[in-house]
């Protein structure tokens, strides 16, 4: 008697077990999967996509000739040489301090923890702008600055005016600024390391800076470059606000250029195809230092 529900097998009709594999599958018709909705999709991109280049090639008002000669004329040269050196300097000091910063974090001293939290959480919530101006204008506030014994007799001083100058508190409002965001980003690298590892080193004897420049940045690195690179390519981009404080970096000199000739739209697109070229520039370059550092990481 079965105890299952399951019907009984007629012997004599069932099909011997190997008879599947004596079936003519090249009689079967093989019917792809069709995507009606994702050809459509194709279709309005491409004739989107193909109607926005015939705009650019045929409509006069671009004026692809104002473009050409202004993309390399020596004034915008120059601008783009102040543009990249503010971000070289913005983002060299920013990520030093944003280290310190994120190791300050990092600390088991409650004061510097405080301090480090202070710093970040005030210069992430002041507008760049401000802080650009609040620098611009110091020696409203501070004639000098003198360098001696804390609340005490100065040694020497610097007039304000003569060491702070537009260009100077430009890379120190654009440094400070990128120091908040840097110091995040480094501590969030660190933290994903496996403390496990710095355990096993302190075990074999390891000295902790020995731990922290050949176990621990080595792999943080590969958390932190990608968040790091972003915030270099905004901090490029993000240059242009300091045009208000008169400084000759690329959006400023195409703002001065198209006030005297009245070529609004070729000009901007002159600083937007060095924008873009130098954010490609950027980013081929983030490619190489991430490889560079997932050595080993990916097969």
């Amino acid at each position: 008697m079965s105890l299952t529900s399951d019907p009984p097998i007629d012997k004599e009709t069932s099909p011997p077990p190997d008879a599947a594999a004596d079936v003519d599958y090249s009689s079967l018709k093989v019917v792809p999967v069709r995507h009606p909705w994702r050809w459509a999709a194709v279709a309005v991109t491409a004739v989107l996509l193909v109607q926005f280049a015939h705009g650019l090639a045929t409509n006069p008002g671009w004026e692809w000739e104002v473009f050409a000669e202004f993309f390399t004329a020596d004034v915008i040269l120059k601008a783009v040489w102040v543009t990249l050196q503010l971000t070289f300097y913005g983002t060299a000091l920013g990520f030093a301090l944003g280290v310190v910063l994120a190791f300050m974090r990092l600390s088991a001293s409650p004061f510097l923890k405080s301090v480090a939290f202070a710093y970040i959480w005030a210069f992430r919530s002041i507008p760049l702008i401000v802080q650009l101006l609040f620098w611009f204008n110091l020696a409203y506030l501070y004639k000098e600055l003198q360098f001696g014994i804390p609340f005490g007799p100065g040694f020497f001083s610097f007039d304000t005016m003569g060491l702070v100058g537009a260009m100077s508190a430009a890379v120190l409002g654009l440094a400070l600024h990128q120091a908040a965001y840097a110091a995040e980003i480094v501590r969030a690298g660190v933290l994903a390391v496996d403390g496990g590892q710095l355990e096993a080193a302190a075990a074999l004897g390891i000295p902790r800076l020995r731990q922290i420049r050949r176990i621990v940045l080595p792999q943080a690195m590969r958390s932190i470059l990608p968040n790091a690179a972003n915030e270099v390519i905004s901090l490029f981009k993000g240059t242009s606000i300091v045009s208000v404080m008169a400084i000759g970096e690329l959006f400023y000199q195409v703002q001065v250029v198209y006030g005297r000739n009245g070529r609004v739209v070729p000009l901007l697109l002159v600083a937007t195809a060095w924008y873009i070229l130098l954010t490609t520039a950027l980013s081929v370059l983030q490619h190489y230092v991430e490889r560079h550092f997932s050595k080993g990481a990916t097969r």
